[in-house]
């Protein structure tokens, strides 16, 4: 399965306005990275989004996330939003914005 389109648009919309922010194909899906560092990501239908190891259990008791694996060891640091937990425009803005957060501390690649 491509990702999804329609996912990937929706991000690029939050996004369009902030500074910083590349947008790369990768894993199969498609990457938005903040000065080099991946702050979000679709693969599939759903949203990746990298919390960071400190509050990486905290968002993994949120509804309709699960554990970031592909390849059959989980990315800490990192949690798979499925499609119900973005339905709406304000969940998927809260979602980016909290990796916002996280990515935005980390030093520039």
């Amino acid at each position: 399965m491509a990702y999804s389109e329609s996912l990937a648009g929706r991000v690029r919309d939050v996004l369009e306005r902030r500074k910083g922010v590349a947008e790369k194909k990768m894993f199969g899906g498609v990457g938005f990275l903040l000065q080099g560092n991946m702050l979000v990501g679709v693969w599939k239908d759903s949203l990746i989004v990298r919390v960071g190891t400190a509050s990486y259990e905290y968002a993994l008791g949120q509804p309709h996330v699960r554990e970031f694996d592909v390849t059959g060891r989980a990315m800490k640091g990192w949690v798979l939003v499925e499609p119900e937990g973005i339905d709406e425009d304000r969940d998927l803005l809260a979602w980016i914005d909290w990796g916002w957060a996280y990515v935005a501390g980390l030093p520039a690649k």
